[in-house]
């Protein structure tokens, strides 16, 4: 069994910044993709993020290309994503996940059908 516990989500104004965390714990079974996805009220989940653990190689979402990071500590088997110039459209319960992923070029696409285990999710909400 996998878990992976988020933290870090909350409440910010428009332009804010916010770090989330998302810890690994238990048989991960080698699965090279980690990532984070958002979904807000009456929409479909969207990929935000991924981060391959052998190749270190990211995918982002357009849309958060150049304000948000994601970054890992593989000894703490722990996943960060680091948010920038945040905008009310991106308020969301943001998840994480980890799986095999669809990997291509030694990177993790941002397909959310690929991974296996999902964590309980963190709030965030951005103010105008």
């Amino acid at each position: 069994q996998v878990q992976l516990v988020e933290s870090g989500g909350g409440s910010v104004q428009a332009g804010g910044s916010l770090r989330l965390s998302c810890a690994a714990s238990g048989n991960t079974y080698n699965w090279p993709c980690m990532g984070w996805f958002r979904q807000a009220p009456g929409k479909e989940r969207e990929g935000v993020a991924t981060i391959h653990s052998g190749t270190g190689s990211t995918s982002y979402a357009d849309s958060v290309k150049g304000r948000f990071t994601i970054s890992q500590d593989n000894a703490k088997k722990t996943v960060y994503l680091i948010m920038n110039s945040l905008k009310p459209e991106e308020t969301a319960m943001y998840y994480c996940a980890i799986g095999p992923g669809f990997v291509a070029s030694g990177v993790c696409r941002l397909d959310g059908r690929f991974f296996i285990n999902w964590g309980q999710g963190t709030q965030v909400t951005v103010s105008s």
